[in-house]
């Protein structure tokens, strides 16, 4: 049996072809060739990816992560410890006590590590939300799967107790024609038979 896609919308759907999304359209011809409709979207956002993406994720990555913080901290504790030093020597310290440096190195850094995190973070949000796109998709074929096992379940449901109908029709002709005849007579001389 073949249906048409715009058939097959309409039908499970209860929408017009012109009105589905793309996705939707993918998931009725998916249904209609029998074909899996999953995706790894994971292999499909690594190998899109640009350099600067690629990038943005691997700084994200590296700046979220233990060893920047603990690294971060010892480079902290060293420019102070440093310059605190060499001022409790005598000597004139690169970045002396209000630490204007040190203020502006870290106000560089968060200045070009938030941008960089925030790229990333979009690439994320978007891989999220075609996962969303996937699932639903996947959702969908199913729920539209089980609607035609149901639908096939209930048409063998139907044949049979039709078919029991007939059956039960014709068993109550065969007692009705067993009931019509005559119990045969016993011959003369002879006690008819008692009936099992």
């Amino acid at each position: 049996m073949s249906v048409a896609p715009q058939e097959l919308a309409k039908r499970v759907l209860r929408r017009e072809w012109s009105t589905l999304t793309a996705g939707e359209r993918r998931v009725i011809e998916h249904v209609l060739l029998r074909a899996p409709v999953t995706r790894d979207t994971n292999q499909e956002f690594t190998g899109a990816r640009r350099f600067g993406e690629r990038m943005a994720d691997r700084i994200a990555a590296f700046g979220g992560s233990w060893p920047f913080v603990l690294g971060f901290i010892a480079c902290l504790a060293a420019w102070l410890a440093l310059n605190t030093w060499m001022a409790a020597g005598g000597r004139r310290p690169f970045d002396p006590f209000p630490f204007i440096l040190l203020n502006l190195v870290l106000s560089m850094v968060a200045a070009l590590q938030a941008p960089v995190i925030l790229m990333s973070q979009n690439r994320h949000s978007s891989k999220d939300r075609l996962d969303a796109a996937l699932d639903y998709e996947v959702n969908l074929k199913s729920e539209i799967e089980l609607r035609g096992l149901h639908d096939k379940l209930d048409d063998l449901r139907e044949r049979s107790w039709a078919e029991l109908v007939v059956m039960q029709q014709r068993q109550i002709r065969l007692l009705e024609q067993l009931c019509a005849v005559p119990p045969p007579v016993a011959p003369a001389g002879e006690r008819p038979r008692p009936a099992p």
